[in-house]
């Protein structure tokens, strides 16, 4: 608990600076890097301030010139502070729509082109993917937790179909994320946190020749994604018990 005391006060003290220095010059300059550079440096530290240490694979691998969609697994409120900052250049995200409401951080979260989602209106959806659309054309990172919701077993939920509408229409390379770890040190229920070893595993990315038809671009990522899960919490794993189940 002490822990998660830590990074809030830490997070609590650096919003100050942010109130003071990052939004007015972003409203000022209408450039959102400063702030982004700020609440990225706060996120990632905030993180390390609670014992959590962080462990990437295959991130030297991507070309941070390029413009990728990250497709990652969800399992703790500590999946977006660890990951985002990790993404090569500025990435945008998909918040809920209510965020954008709030008068100071909507705007600035509009000005750093988050995309605004509805879960609940299937109408929307299709509109936060066009707009998620026009934001890759501009050259940024896209970065979804495919699942649309946090796992409490840390197996993998059924995909949202958005996201593998969006790399077709785009037609830039997919990036299949599996941060295992966080369910540990903060599993979906808890508000402590406790320290431990974070793995972010960035898999080879998927390149738009190699989609082939949107079910069989969203099958591509979903194996990618559960080969870097604990065994226990892969698929595989998980057809072998029931097999074994009804064997018996």
């Amino acid at each position: 608990m002490i822990r998660t005391i830590t990074m809030l006060v830490f997070w609590g003290l650096a919003a100050p600076v942010a109130a003071l220095i990052g939004f007015p010059w972003t409203f000022i300059t209408g450039d959102i890097r400063l702030l982004y550079r700020m609440f990225m440096i706060g996120a990632w530290n905030g993180v390390r301030f609670t014992g959590v240490r962080v462990k990437t694979v295959g991130l030297d691998k991507l070309d941070p010139a390029r413009t990728y969609i990250f497709m990652s697994n969800h399992v703790s409120n500590l999946d977006p502070p660890i990951i985002t900052p990790l993404i090569p250049k500025r990435t945008s995200v998909m918040v809920k729509k209510e965020l954008l409401s709030y008068p100071i951080l909507g705007r600035a979260m509009r000005m750093g082109s988050f995309v605004p989602v509805d879960r609940g209106n299937r109408d929307a959806g299709i509109e936060s993917v066009q707009a998620a659309k026009q934001v890759v054309q501009q050259g940024l990172n896209m970065t979804i937790y495919v699942e649309g919701k946090r796992s409490f077993d840390g197996k993998l939920l059924p995909f949202k179909k958005g996201p593998f509408y969006l790399a077709m229409e785009c037609g830039v390379p997919v990036v299949p994320v599996t941060i295992t770890g966080t369910r540990y040190v903060m599993p979906k229920g808890r508000f402590a946190i406790k320290p431990g070893v974070v793995t972010v595993n960035f898999h080879p990315p998927i390149e738009p020749q190699d989609f082939g038809s949107r079910q069989c671009l969203m099958e591509k990522v979903r194996s990618a994604i559960d080969s870097g899960l604990p065994e226990e919490c892969r698929e595989a794993a998980t057809a072998a018990k029931l097999t074994s189940s009804h064997e018996k």
